[in-house]
């Protein structure tokens, strides 16, 4: 189950993703199958291979692309999210989910 995100925000993230971008979006998520973990990050782009390419810098296989709908996407969780999210230079939203 997805929450803490505004509307707009998911718009924003679905427009960037179908525009080719590379694209971020942190929410609370709650799932069994994930113990400990309160937040994900979905990293997304239409462009398959620009994602599997900005994948390889972080050891992100092209397999664990989520490809269930029309927004291609990696699904961050634990130290991949709090490592990449640093690394990309978007902080505040682990501040905003912490």
């Amino acid at each position: 189950m997805a929450f803490g995100i505004k509307r707009d925000e998911l718009v924003a993230w679905k427009q960037a993703v179908g525009n080719g971008e590379i694209a971020f979006l942190t929410h609370y998520w709650l799932d069994e199958r994930f113990p400990g973990c309160k937040t994900v990050t979905k990293v997304g782009c239409v462009d398959i291979a620009k994602l599997v390419e900005w994948g390889k810098q972080y050891g992100l296989k092209k397999d664990w692309i989520d490809m269930r709908d029309d927004y291609p996407h990696f699904d961050l969780f634990g130290t991949y999210e709090r490592d990449i999210l640093l690394n990309e230079g978007l902080s505040e939203q682990l501040k905003r989910f912490d």
